[in-house]
Parts: C-alpha cells; structure tokens; sequence
C-alpha cells in the first residue's frame, strides 16, 4: 500500500520552506504543489523544497518539482528552485532525469544555510484541499508531460505513460 507522505511548510521573509517526510510521490505531488503555487502567488519569493526526510521520489514527484521550477523561474527574475537535504540516492534521481538544470540541488551559498535547523523547528503541517481522482490523474499527466518536455530521452522514457494517461482523462465524465 502506497503511504501518503506529511508535508510541513513555513513561510518567512521572502522564504516558503516545504518539507516532504516520507515518500515524494503521485499523493504528494498536490499538495507539495498546492503549497509551492499558494506562496508563490504572494509575488517574489524564494522557495526550498526540504528532501531531508524524503525517502525517495518518483516521477510524478519528480515532474511536480520541475514544473514548479520552469513556474518559479518565468515569475521571478530568473530564480531556481532550491532543493535542500536531499540524499545521494535523490539527487542521483533528479540528475538522472537531467532536471539539475532546473534547480539548485543543495545549494552550499544559499543565504538560508546556517538558519535550517530554526527554520525546520518552526514548519507546520499543510493543510490543503482533499485531491479527487480526476484532479491527481491531471497532476500526474502534468508532470509526465513537463518531464517529457525536458529532453528527447525522457519524452521516449515517458511515451506510454503519458498516452495512458491522456486517454484515462480523456474517457472520465467531467
């Protein structure tokens, strides 16, 4: 059975901290999303995603995370995504994908080192909307198609997946 995994977030000067503990997957995804777009539509911010306690991602995950990065950058004057704490086994994943591009992967210059252990220590939990099915399939496709559009062997990586996907949606009453 796939384990939902709990999301923190903290919003301080200029700074929305999201921590996801336990696995970064297809149930995380909205509402990682849902907390990144919230503090984001506050205009310029710098937003961290804490993998500290993430024990993997898939490619759901991992596609949420490039679509906020390519959002986050076209808002902002060139800003990345940050990543924080992320394990090799994470960063291997995300390099993997070839979305280190996308984003900072533990950043040592970023002015938020020295300051994590405060910053975690005063996360709460994200409270967001239930997610129906209809709407996490949508989330889903999204990201297989933002992961597809990042370079032509992930388009081939992620063919089939993003045609079942499409035609799954397709067929659902609205």
């Amino acid at each position: 059975m796939t384990q939902q995994a709990d999301i923190d977030w903290g919003l301080f000067p200029s700074l929305a901290w999201i921590r996801c503990t336990g696995k970064g997957n297809f149930l995380a995804s909205p509402m990682v999303k849902e907390c990144a777009e919230r503090a984001m539509s506050g205009g310029e911010i710098h937003v961290v995603v804490d993998l500290e306690a993430c024990s993997g991602m898939d490619s759901t995950f991992m596609g949420m995370l490039a679509g906020l990065a390519i959002k986050l950058a076209k808002q902002s004057t060139g800003q990345l995504l940050q990543i924080a704490g992320a394990s090799e086994r994470n960063v291997q994943s995300l390099e993997d994908l070839g979305l280190d591009a996308l984003m900072e992967i533990n950043p040592e210059a970023a002015e938020w080192q020295g300051q994590v252990n405060q910053i975690r220590a005063n996360l709460v939990a994200w409270r967001g909307h239930d997610v129906v099915a209809k709407e996490r399939s949508q989330i889903v496709l999204e990201a297989h198609q933002i992961l597809s559009a990042t370079s032509e062997e992930n388009a081939r990586r992620f063919e089939t997946v993003v045609q079942m996907l499409e035609k799954d949606l397709g067929s659902q009453a609205p």
